[in-house]
C-alpha cells in the first residue's frame, strides 16, 4: 500500500503541508483540526507540554500559543530541522516515541496529532506505556487520529487517501479500540469524540 506520493510528502514540506490542509477541510480547516485535541483543556504559560511525534511543527505552532514550556519529540532529524525553523520557541529532542528519554511524571499534557496510525501494534503499546510514565498524575494524553467512518459516505475518500499515502499500520489502527487500549494501561478515558463522518477521533485520557 501507499504510493510514491507518500515518500514525496515527507521529502517536500510544501507537499506535506498542502495535503494536510486539504485533508483538514473535512473539519473546517487546518486551524480547527489542530485545535480539536485541545478542546476543554486548561493550558497556562507554565503548562509542561510534550508534542509527541511533532514532525515539522505543524501542531507545535498552536501549542506554543498556550504555553512557554513546549517540547517537541520526533525520530526524524529532517523533521526536527524543519520544526526548529518553523517554531523556534519550542524545545526539541530527537528520540523514538517508544523509548522517551524523559523522567517519570514530567509533563502535564502529552499531545500527538495523526501519528499513532504510523505505528505497528507492538510499537503502539510501548508508546502508550511511555506516555503514561512521563505524564504527571492527573495529566492528560490528548490525541487525534483516524477512526472507521460511521458515515459510509466517508469510506471511499478515506480508502483512496490510505492507498495514496498510508501503509498497513493505518488500516491496523482502524481495527484497534484505541480508547480500550489506553484503559488497559491505566488511563481514564471517556468516549472518543468523532469528526468528519466518524473518520477522525479525538481522545483525551487522564492518568
Amino acid at each position: 500500500m501507499a504510493t510514491i506520493l507518500r515518500d514525496w510528502s515527507y521529502r517536500y514540506q510544501w507537499l506535506y503541508d498542502g495535503i494536510s490542509r486539504l485533508a483538514a477541510l473535512s473539519v473546517g480547516g487546518e486551524a480547527r483540526f489542530r485545535q480539536l485535541p485541545l478542546q476543554g483543556l486548561t493550558l497556562h504559560s507554565d503548562t509542561q507540554i510534550l508534542d509527541l511525534c511533532c514532525g515539522s511543527g505543524q501542531a507545535t505552532q498552536f501549542l506554543v500559543n498556550s504555553s512557554q514550556n513546549v517540547t517537541g519529540l520526533d525520530a526524524s532529524p529532517l523533521s526536527l530541522q524543519r520544526a526548529r525553523k518553523n517554531v523556534p520557541n519550542a524545545t526539541y529532542l530527537e528520540a523514538f516515541a517508544e523509548d522517551m528519554p524523559f523522567a517519570d511524571n514530567l509533563f502535564d499534557v502529552v499531545h500527538t496529532s495523526a501519528a499513532l496510525h504510523e505505528m505497528h501494534p507492538e510499537q503502539l503499546r510501548k508508546i502508550i506505556q511511555q506516555v503514561y510514565r512521563v505524564l504527571k498524575p492527573g495529566g492528560v494524553f490528548t490525541l487525534v487520529d483516524f477512526h472507521p467512518p460511521t458515515n459510509p459516505i466517508f469510506w471511499p475518500g478515506l480508502s483512496v487517501f490510505f492507498w495514496l499515502f498510508e501503509t498497513e499500520t493505518a488500516w491496523e489502527l482502524l481495527k484497534t479500540d484505541l480508547a480500550g487500549l489506553l484503559r488497559e494501561y491505566g488511563f481514564e478515558v471517556g468516549e472518543p469524540m468523532l469528526y468528519a463522518g466518524g473518520s477522525l477521533q479525538v481522545i483525551q485520557a487522564s492518568k
